[in-house]
């Protein structure tokens, strides 16, 4: 067993090295304990398209019913459709089998307890019952299949509003993910008619790869969206929990702008609700947020803490640079890029204006994209601690995840991953040379930090 492979928000590796058939089972047999051990019995189990996923699901299926857990087979598709199956079917866990936006040889696990995800250190205690082989042993459970796809279609057409109406136009990238069918299956329930790109299932990933974060992943949809003049391009990620956006003109828009675009619309309705942004969102987002009454709220990277965070915060909101976006309001709480692009079809068909137009008022400043610096397991945490303590005693320092340096035209970032041997970093400012140089001054400081 590959210990690497157990990750802080979910487990992930080369299919065909990391996750043989053994490891699998053991794996099923070790979250059939984790489940059993908190009276869980009945779960849901998804795959996206890789090609390994079938085999994977075999044996993952095989182990979790040997406890006594019997699974509930919601098919291939998307990450959202296992979230939907455990919340609508109110089942006690799920896990879905899925390499998100990695490479096609990779695969993984997104895992459920309950409503809750799976994270940080009940990944850990997965890990510890393998190596232990304490494993709950029962008779064999069943296995039955649901209709997932067909309950979500069905569900959004009773809580969203038709759509077929509106005379947006718009294009839908499913990168040869598994979220196309689902996608295009919703949107012409709702009696909408998208432009659809590489809708079809390959786990090969042939034309590009499914990452929305990537810009050379987005030219497809750009060049769609500006040669057919369309209003909006939508993008999803391997497993469709991830949302990107190209506007009228072709440029991108962010997870932190998306963010300010939704809440400024739930405000209206929610006065005072709380906005969760995480720690690499813009300035402007959460100053937007204070100053429309909402509670802005900056939170950690990451989907699993978000979710906690959420609930802890009683937020109807949530987002991530990343494209992770979270409805509480009139949805689930979770992850879902299908459901996100059908909101942000009705935002901008109810409102009848563009993406820049709705957001024409927000200051202009100037980031850089992501940035990750390679940088040891070992190490990496103590070199974020080490730049953190350097910058102390002259500039504020928001410390809920990393580093964020509020300087005085700016503000920088530098964070460990938590899945990566990587240090990320992120700087934005008032101008493009303030934001240059606050940048040399970050990668200067992590390259000092990282010699001690």
């Amino acid at each position: 067993m590959n210990p690497h492979v157990f990750r802080e928000y979910d487990i992930r590796g080369v299919a065909d090295v990391d996750l043989k058939d053994d490891f699998v089972r053991d794996l099923g047999r070790a979250l059939g304990t984790f489940w059993r051990r908190r009276d869980k019995q009945r779960v849901a189990v998804g795959r996206d398209i890789r090609l390994s996923s079938d085999r994977i699901f075999a044996a993952l299926s095989s182990g979790i019913r040997e406890t006594g857990c019997s699974v509930v087979d919601v098919g291939m598709g998307p990450t959202p459709l296992l979230y939907f199956a455990v919340f609508h079917g109110d089942l006690d866990g799920g896990v879905q089998i899925t390499g998100s936006h990695n490479p096609p040889d990779y695969n993984g696990f997104k895992m459920m307890c309950g409503k809750d995800a799976l994270f940080g250190d009940e990944i850990q205690e997965l890990r510890k019952i393998i190596e232990a082989k304490e494993f709950i042993e029962a008779p064999l459970a069943a296995l039955e299949s649901v209709d997932a796809a067909q309950q979500y279609v069905a569900y959004m057409k009773a809580n969203l509003p038709a759509l077929g109406s509106s005379s947006l136009r718009f294009a839908v990238d499913a990168g040869n993910g598994a979220g196309g069918p689902l996608a295009s299956e919703t949107m012409h329930a709702l009696g909408l008619r998208p432009h659809l790109l590489l809708c079809e299932p390959d786990g090969r990933f042939p034309v590009h790869h499914p990452d929305p974060t990537e810009l050379e992943n987005m030219e497809l949809l750009i060049e769609r969206v500006r040669s057919e003049k369309l209003d909006v391009g939508i993008a999803y990620d391997g497993d469709a929990d991830r949302l990107g956006v190209v506007d009228a003109e072709g440029n991108v828009i962010w997870g932190d702008k998306l963010l300010t675009l939704f809440a400024r619309d739930l405000l209206e309705r929610h006065p005072g609700a709380a906005v969760l942004g995480e720690v690499k969102c813009s300035r402007t987002l959460f100053d937007d947020i204070n100053a429309r009454g909402g509670r802005a709220v900056m939170c950690k990277t990451g989907h699993s803490l978000i979710k906690a965070k959420m609930k802890e915060e009683k937020a109807l909101l949530a987002g991530e640079m990343s494209g992770h976006l979270f409805f509480a309001d009139g949805y689930f709480g979770f992850d879902d890029a299908i459901y996100a692009s059908l909101r942000l079809v009705e935002l901008l068909a109810r409102r009848g204006q563009s993406i820049a137009s709705l957001l024409a008022d927000l200051p202009e400043l100037y980031a850089t994209p992501e940035i990750r610096l390679d940088c040891p397991d070992a190490i990496k945490f103590a070199v974020v601690e080490r730049i953190k303590q350097s910058f102390a005693s002259t500039y504020r320092i928001i410390d809920i995840d990393g580093a964020r340096i509020e300087f005085e035209k700016g503000w920088g970032l530098i964070r460990a991953s938590n899945t990566q041997p990587v240090l990320v970093l992120r700087v934005e400012a008032e101008s493009p040379q303030e934001r240059d140089r606050l940048r040399g001054v970050l990668e200067s400081a992590v390259a000092k930090a990282m010699a001690s």
